[in-house]
This record gives C-alpha cells, structure tokens and sequence, in this order.
C-alpha cells in the first residue's frame, strides 16, 4: 500500500499523459479500512479541488457523487456521455474512485 505522498505522486504522473489522449480518467484511490474514509482519498481530493481552482483540470466528481442526479455529473454528461454512462461505477455511489475531467 502507498503512502499519501507516494499515491500523490502517482496522482500527478497519471494527469500528465492522459491530457493528450483522454479527457477523462478515473481514480481508483480506495475507501480506507477506517470506515470513514482513507487518507488518500482525502488528499487525492484536496489535490484535485486545488488542480481545478488553478485551472489545471476542468472538474473532478467524487464516486459518491456521480450519479444522474448531480450537477458535476449532468455537465459532464452532456460532453461525454457515452463513456460515464458505461462506466461500471455510474449511479452506483462508489467512494472509492473519484472521475477527472481534464481540460
């Protein structure tokens, strides 16, 4: 298991490539064994909501959160919707991944 910094970096790495191929990635950063959610996830998101303040990505839409009822969601649905709607963690409040929408 990574640490936080280890995982951060990680992080950062997998933003870098993907922004020519792809604009959206999913994370897969875990829960935690705590039960109320690892140290990761937390910093994997603190980075990511500081990323899109800087204008670094567009937007991010934590697991719990991706359903058809958000609006983080609904935006990115009307640019790509066929690859959100199949993805298998799509309305199933998942908090252990989180999706990136790159700019």
């Amino acid at each position: 298991m990574p640490t936080v910094d280890v995982a951060l970096n990680r992080l950062e790495a997998a933003l870098r490539p993907y922004g020519k191929q792809s604009k959206l990635i999913k994370i897969v950063h875990g829960y935690g064994s705590t039960g109320v959610g690892g140290k990761i996830r937390s910093a994997v998101r603190q980075r990511l909501q500081s990323k899109k303040a800087a204008g670094g990505i567009r937007d991010f839409i934590p697991g719990e959160e991706f359903s058809m009822f958000d609006a983080s969601t609904q935006k990115a649905l009307a640019l790509y919707h066929n690859e959100l709607t199949g993805d298998r963690d799509y309305n199933r409040s998942n908090e252990g991944i989180t999706v990136v929408i790159l700019k």
